[in-house]
C-alpha cells in the first residue's frame, strides 16, 4: 500500500508528546484493521493535496471515526487548503451513513453556515451531489436536509431556498421538520411570498409528505395577508390530501370563517371537532359567538354560549361583550343590561370596551339618563373615557335634544384631549340641522383654535347649514375654501349645494353645479340625480324633471326609485295637474316599483287640496289593498282634508284609529280636528280636545290658540277668548297677523269696536302694520256704530300707512257694511 504518511517539510514540526498521545487514543477507539492514521516526525514528509485526502478518506468510508479523525488532523496543515472541496464533501457523506455520526456531520454543515469565508451554499450542494455521484454515494436526503437546516439557523435564507428548490429538482425528499422550520421563518420575516411558491413547488410535484405544520403555518400567512379564501383552501387541501389535521388547525380555519363570516363554514367545522373527540376551546366559541353577533343571529349565539359553558369553559369579557352589543342592536336593552349586571357573576369586570358598548347601546335606544349613569360609573371604576364613549354620549344627548348634558361631554373631551374631527363634526351637524349656524361657527372656531383640522365632512356640514338657511353666499365661499384646505369637494358636497339653489329657485345655478360637478370628474350618485329631479320639480318644471328622467334612465345611469316618481308626482299635484300626477304614478306601478306610504301620502294630500276627495279615498284604500300601513302623516292629510269638507264624522274616525293602530296624534292632527270643529261650530269638542292634547303632552302653537280664539268669539264666549289669548302670550307665543286679524273680527262682530281697535294700536306700538282686511272690518264697525268720522280716518290712515284700499274698503265706504266673508287660517300640510 501507498505511504500514508510522507516525510512532512520543513516547516512542519509535531512534538513527539503530540505522536505518542495520538498513538494511545488510536489504540483506544479503533477497532479497523486499516493502519493507524499518525501525524508523522521529521523524517516523514506529508503532503495533503485534495486528491490525497479524498483518497484516504474513501479508504474508510466504513470507518467514520478514522474518517473524521484524518480530515480533522488534514485540515489543521497549511498545505491542505481547499477545506470546503472535495473532501469536505466526501466527509459529510460518510457521516450521514451511519446514524452514531450524523450528528458530527450536522455541526460541520453549522460551522460551515456560521462563517463569513465559506462557499455559497450552491457551492456546496453541488459538491456534494457530484462527490456522490463521482464516488458512488447515493445521494442521502440527511446530508442535504443538514445543509437547509444549517443555512436557516445562520439566517441566511436565500441559501436555504436555493438549497430547497436545489433537493427538489434531484427529487430529494425535503424533510417535514426542516422545511416547517424554513417556511415558518420566511413567514416570519415577512417572506409570504416566497414561502407560498416553495409550498406550492412541493404540491405541484405530487410531493404530499407535509404535515398538519406545514398547512397551519400557511394558513397564519394568509391570515397575516388577510387572504382568508386562500386560507381556507390550504385547510381543504390538506384535509382532501390526507393530512391528519389537528384540533388547533381546525380552530385556525374556524377563526377564518368568522372573519369571513362564513357562519355556516365555521359550523360545520365546529361539529367535525366534536365528531372528532375534541372539545372546542373557548377561543373557537369566543370567534365563532362573537360571528354570529355579527350577523344578528342571536339565537344561535346564544346556543353557542350555553354550549361553551356546558364543555367546563367559562364565561369571557369577550363573549359577554359581543353578547351586549348583539342585544342593544336589536333593540333588547334590558337584556344587555341584564347580562352587564351579571358580569360580577362570572367573576368579570368590565373594561373600556364594554362600558363603550353598553353605553352606545343606551344612547341608541333613547335611554341616555342611564348611558350617563354607566358613564359616571366607569369613571369611577378608574377607566379613562375614550372618544368613542363621550361621542356615543354626546350623539346620544343631541339626539333626544339635550344639549346642555352634550356641551359638558363636549367640554370634558376637550379638557381631557380627546375631541377629534368626528366628536366636532356632531356638534357642527346638530347645530346646523336646527338652523343655529352662529353656534356651529362657533364650535368650528373652536375646533380649528384646538388645533384639529375641518374634514370634508365639516364643511359638508357648514354647507349644509348655511344653505337651509338659505344663506348661499355663505355657503359658496366655504365651497372655495376646500382647494386651501388640501380637501376635495365630493358628490355629498355639490348635491347638496345643488340642492340649496333649487331651495332658493335659482335652477340656473342649481344646473351649473352640476355641470362643475361633472367637470370635475365627481360622478352623480342616484342621490344626486333625484335631488335635481326634485329640485325641478319644486321650481315648476316638472314635465322637464320627467323628461330628465327618462333620459338618465335610458343612458343606464339611474335605476329609477319610489322617491324619484315621489318627486315627480309631488310637483304635479303642486301645479294642480292632477291627471299627470295619476300617468307619473301608473308608470311607476308598470315599471315594477311598489309605491311606499309617502307616494300615497303625497297623492291622498294633493287630491284632498283639489277637493278630490273621491280620489283621495280610492288612493287609501288602494294602499290598504297593498298591505301599506298608514303613518301619522297619511292620517293627518285625510283627517285635515275631511275636516276642510265639513266632515267631522269622517275626520272624528280617523283620528279614533290613529289611536287603535298604536300611533299618536301629533300637533297637525290636532290643529286639523280643532279647525273642523270650529267650522262647525262645535266649540265645546273643541275645548274638550284641546284638553286631551295638552295631556297627551301635544304643546298647542300659535295655530292652535288661534283656531281657539277664532271659534270662541264667533261663539260670542269674549272673556274666554281673552283668557286663552293672554295665556298664549304667558307662554311666549306672540301673535302674528292671522290672529290679529281673528281677534278684531271676532270684537267687531260682537260689537266691540273699541276693544278691537286697541287691538290696531297694539300692532302700532309693535311695529307691526295691520292689514287691510283689519282696517276693512274696523271701518265696518265704526259705520255699523254710525262712527263715520273715525271710519274715514282709519280709510286715511290707511293711506298714510302705504296700504292700499281694495274693492271691499270702498264698498264699505258707499255701503256702509261689511259682506259676510270667511276667514282663512291657511293651514297646510308640512312637505
Amino acid at each position: 500500500m501507498k505511504a500514508l504518511l510522507p516525510s512532512p517539510s520543513s516547516s512542519s514540526q509535531i512534538p513527539p508528546w503530540l505522536i505518542i498521545l495520538f498513538y494511545r487514543r488510536h489504540l483506544c477507539t479503533s477497532s479497523t484493521s486499516f493502519p493507524p492514521i499518525i501525524p508523522q516526525t521529521e523524517s516523514h514528509h506529508v503532503e495533503f493535496t485534495k486528491n490525497h485526502v479524498v483518497d484516504v478518506l474513501l479508504s474508510h468510508r466504513n470507518d467514520p471515526d478514522s474518517a473524521y479523525r484524518y480530515f480533522q488532523t488534514a485540515r489543521q496543515q497549511r498545505s491542505f487548503i481547499h477545506t470546503k472541496s472535495d473532501p469536505f464533501f466526501v466527509l459529510l457523506h460518510i457521516l450521514v451513513t451511519s446514524s452514531i455520526h450524523q450528528h458530527k456531520a450536522q455541526r460541520l454543515l453549522d460551522y460551515y453556515a456560521s462563517s463569513d469565508s465559506g462557499p455559497s451554499a450552491n457551492v456546496v450542494f453541488n459538491g456534494l451531489v457530484n462527490c456522490g455521484k463521482a464516488f458512488d454515494f447515493d445521494l442521502n436526503p440527511r446530508v442535504f436536509n443538514f445543509l437547509i437546516n444549517s443555512c436557516v439557523k445562520a439566517g441566511r435564507l436565500n441559501d436555504a431556498i436555493d438549497c430547497f428548490n436545489g433537493i427538489l429538482e434531484h427529487g430529494i425528499m425535503p424533510w417535514v421538520p426542516i422545511m416547517n422550520k424554513l417556511l415558518k421563518i420566511l413567514v416570519r420575516q415577512d417572506m409570504i411570498g416566497v414561502a407560498r411558491d416553495l409550498y406550492n413547488d412541493v404540491v405541484s410535484r405530487g410531493i404530499d409528505f407535509y404535515d398538519c405544520g406545514t398547512v397551519h403555518i400557511l394558513m397564519s400567512a394568509c391570515v397575516k395577508e388577510g387572504k382568508m379564501e386562500e386560507a381556507v383552501k390550504l385547510f381543504e387541501e390538506g384535509k382532501m390530501n390526507g393530512i391528519k389535521l389537528d384540533a388547533g388547525l381546525y380552530s385556525l380555519c374556524v377563526y377564518v370563517a368568522c372573519k369571513e363570516q362564513n357562519i355556516r363554514l365555521g359550523l360545520e367545522l365546529l361539529e367535525e371537532i366534536k365528531d372528532s373527540g375534541w372539545v372546542p376551546s373557548e377561543g373557537t366559541y369566543t370567534n365563532i359567538i362573537t360571528a354570529c353577533v355579527k350577523q344578528g343571529n342571536m339565537v344561535e349565539a346564544l346556543r353557542l354560549k350555553d354550549e361553551m359553558l356546558s364543555n367546563g369553559h367559562q364565561m369571557n369579557l369577550v363573549v359577554a361583550t359581543s353578547l351586549m352589543k348583539g342585544y342593544h342592536v336589536q333593540g333588547n336593552l334590558s337584556s344587555a343590561w341584564d347580562l352587564f349586571d351579571k358580569l360580577s357573576e362570572y367573576g368579570l369586570t368590565p373594561n373600556k370596551v364594554t362600558y363603550a358598548v353598553i353605553i352606545e347601546g343606551c344612547c341608541k335606544n333613547g335611554n341616555v339618563q342611564k348611558a350617563l349613569e354607566v358613564y359616571r360609573q366607569m369613571k369611577l371604576a378608574g377607566i379613562k373615557p375614550n372618544v368613542y364613549v363621550e361621542h356615543s354620549l354626546i350623539k346620544g344627548f343631541l339626539s333626544v335634544n339635550l344639549l346642555d348634558e352634550a356641551m359638558n361631554v363636549f367640554d370634558g373631551a376637550i379638557n381631557l384631549g380627546t375631541a377629534n374631527v368626528f366628536i366636532y363634526n356632531s356638534i357642527i351637524a346638530w347645530f346646523c340641522k336646527k338652523g343655529l349656524i352662529d353656534k356651529a361657527q362657533n364650535i368650528w372656531d373652536k375646533m380649528v383654535d384646538n388645533g384639529v383640522l375641518p374634514s370634508i365632512t365639516s364643511y359638508n356640514n357648514m354647507i349644509l347649514g348655511n344653505c337651509r338657511n338659505g344663506n348661499m353666499d355663505r355657503a359658496l365661499k366655504l365651497f372655495s375654501e376646500l382647494p386651501k384646505r388640501n380637501l376635495k369637494a365630493n358628490v355629498i358636497t355639490y348635491s347638496i349645494l345643488i340642492d340649496g339653489y333649487f331651495r332658493k329657485g335659482d335652477a340656473d345655478k342649481a344646473e351649473n353645479m352640476f355641470n362643475q360637478m361633472s367637470s370635475s370628474g365627481i360622478f352623480p350618485t342616484d342621490y344626486t340625480f333625484n335631488t335635481v329631479i326634485s329640485g325641478m320639480s319644486k321650481v315648476g318644471k316638472t314635465s322637464e324633471a320627467k323628461d330628465l328622467l327618462k333620459q338618465i334612465v335610458a343612458g343606464g345611469l339611474l335605476l329609477p326609485t319610489c322617491m324619484s316618481y315621489n318627486s315627480l308626482i309631488d310637483g304635479f299635484l303642486k301645479e294642480d295637474d292632477v291627471n299627470s300626477a295619476l300617468t307619473v304614478y301608473r308608470e311607476m306601478c308598470d315599471s315594477g316599483i311598489s309605491p311606499d306610504v309617502v307616494t300615497y301620502t303625497t297623492l291622498i294630500d294633493g287630491f284632498c287640496k283639489s277637493n278630490n276627495i273621491d280620489l283621495a279615498l280610492k288612493m287609501l284604500n288602494e294602499m290598504r289593498n297593498r298591505e301599506i300601513k298608514l303613518d301619522v302623516i297619511a292620517y293627518a292629510v285625510l283627517i285635515d282634508g275631511f275636516c276642510k269638507r265639513r266632515d267631522m264624522k269622517s275626520a272624528s274616525e280617523l283620528f279614533d284609529e290613529i289611536l287603535q293602530v298604536g300611533l299618536s296624534p301629533n300637533q297637525f292632527v290636532y290643529n286639523s280636528m280643532l279647525s273642523g270643529l270650529r267650522n262647525v261650530n262645535n266649540m265645546e269638542e273643541a275645548l274638550v280636545l284641546r284638553d286631551r292634547m295638552i295631556s297627551e303632552g301635544v304643546s298647542c302653537d300659535l295655530e292652535t290658540y288661534t283656531t281657539l280664539i277664532d271659534g270662541l268669539l264667533k261663539d260670542g264666549k269674549i272673556v274666554l277668548a281673552s283668557d286663552l289669548f293672554t295665556e298664549m302670550l304667558g307662554k311666549g307665543i306672540m301673535p302674528d297677523d292671522i290672529t290679529y286679524t281673528v281677534l278684531v273680527q271676532g270684537l267687531c262682530n260682537k260689537g266691540q269696536v273699541e276693544n278691537a281697535y286697541n287691538i290696531l294700536e297694539e300692532m302700532c306700538k309693535k311695529s307691526i302694520t295691520p292689514s287691510v282686511l283689519i282696517y276693512n272690518t274696523l271701518i265696518a264697525g265704526y259705520f255699523k256704530d254710525g262712527n263715520l268720522q273715525e271710519a274715514f280716518r282709519l280709510h286715511d290712515e290707511m293711506l298714510d300707512k302705504g296700504l292700499t284700499p281694495d274693492d271691499t274698503t270702498y264698498d264699505i265706504l258707499i255701503s256702509g257694511t261689511l259682506k259676510e266673508n270667511s276667514l282663512d287660517l291657511g293651514i297646510s300640510m308640512p312637505q
